[in-house]
């Protein structure tokens, strides 16, 4: 969650109310359950590794200071890899959600081209299970093991071209993002 948090920041400066606000709304069902107190701990963590900065404004009467975060040089670099990794060993996919929500809204990246990176490693990797699952002999208990990761990565596969038709064209819930 930590990256997420620091995209969205990438955007502009914010309250933790706001950020935790933008996070449900990108997650739709999934962020339900997603406390505030996640996000403020999440940004005293970040905060204290030198990856934003909290100023006090002035707030409502009601509310007469309030924090607003900021990224520091170091947390752009962070976001920047963060964007630029495109591990799949083991996907969380409400992680690429967001990436690409993030990415899309502070204008970092193009999710399609995101989405195309994650491909590409996916497919290097579906050859190589392949390949592995040719050279089992047949009726092994690993070639059942390949089975199953060949399975998921045409799954996570096709999940990715869902994502690609989402994220191509005219995206105005993005930049709500």
């Amino acid at each position: 969650m930590q990256d997420a948090v620091l995209a969205m920041l990438a955007k502009e400066p914010a309250h933790g109310y706001h950020l935790h606000a933008r996070l449900r709304r990108s997650l739709g069902p999934l962020g339900e359950s997603m406390k505030r107190g996640q996000i403020y701990v999440t940004l005293a963590r970040l905060e204290k590794a030198g990856l934003v900065v909290c100023e006090q404004v002035d707030g409502l009467p009601e509310r007469p200071e309030r924090k607003v975060y900021a990224l520091t040089p170091a947390g752009q670099q962070r976001v920047a890899a963060w964007l630029a990794e495109v591990g799949w060993p083991k996907p969380d996919l409400a992680e690429f959600h967001l990436k690409l929500a993030a990415a899309a809204a502070a204008r970092l990246a193009d999710p399609v081209e995101l989405v195309a990176a994650q491909r590409r490693e996916l497919l290097r990797r579906l050859r190589e299970a392949q390949q592995a699952a040719l050279a089992e002999p047949a009726g092994s208990g690993a070639g059942l093991l390949l089975e199953g990761v060949l399975l998921r990565l045409q799954a996570d596969l096709r999940w990715l071209d869902a994502c690609e038709r989402a994220w191509s064209g005219d995206h105005d819930e993005a930049e709500d993002a």
